[in-house]
C-alpha cells in the first residue's frame, strides 16, 4: 500500500506549524459596544492599558478600540458623554482565529499595520489577542 503525504507550502515555511493559539494572550479588558467614549477612556486610564476589546450585545467581538482612536472624541468634551464606542472608528473584523498559521497572521498584521489583533472562535466570541511583538518573537525563536 502506498501512502502519499502532502504538505501545504505554508506549513513548510517559517514557524513550523505554530498557530495563533500558540501565541495568543488573554485580554482582561473588554467593553460593550454601547458604552460611551467617557467610559472607555476611564477604563483605559484606570487600567493603564492601550486598548480594549469591544463586545456586541450578543457577546461577540465587535473590534478593538485604542487610546489613539478615542483622541478625536476626547478633544470635544460634549461628545464623550453620549457617543457610543460603536459610533467611533475602531479596528473591526475580520479577526484572527486560533488555528490560523502564526506566520500568516504575522504577515497579515504587518500588512494591516496592527499591533494587536483580536482572536475569536468560529462563532465570533473573544478568545484573546495576538500582539505583533509576541508573534514576531515566537517566529524568530523558531529554528528554520
Amino acid at each position: 500500500m502506498n501512502t502519499v503525504t502532502t504538505h501545504s507550502p505554508q506549513s513548510a515555511r517559517l514557524g513550523h506549524g505554530l498557530t495563533v493559539a500558540d501565541a495568543m494572550e488573554p485580554c482582561d479588558y473588554q467593553i460593550a459596544d454601547d458604552s460611551t467614549v467617557d467610559q472607555a477612556n476611564d477604563v483605559l486610564r484606570g487600567g493603564d492599558i492601550e486598548y480594549l476589546l469591544v463586545r456586541g450585545h450578543d457577546g461577540r467581538c465587535e473590534g478593538l478600540v485604542t487610546r489613539a482612536g478615542l483622541r478625536p472624541f476626547l478633544t470635544r468634551s460634549w461628545d464623550t458623554e453620549r457617543t457610543a464606542i460603536s459610533a467611533t472608528s475602531h479596528q473591526r473584523g475580520p479577526f484572527a482565529w486560533p488555528t490560523m498559521g502564526l506566520a500568516l497572521a504575522a504577515l497579515a498584521m504587518r500588512i494591516k499595520h496592527l499591533a494587536v489583533w483580536p482572536v475569536v472562535d468560529e462563532d465570533g466570541y473573544i478568545l484573546g489577542v495576538l500582539t505583533a511583538d509576541r508573534a514576531t518573537g515566537l517566529l524568530a525563536d523558531t529554528p528554520v
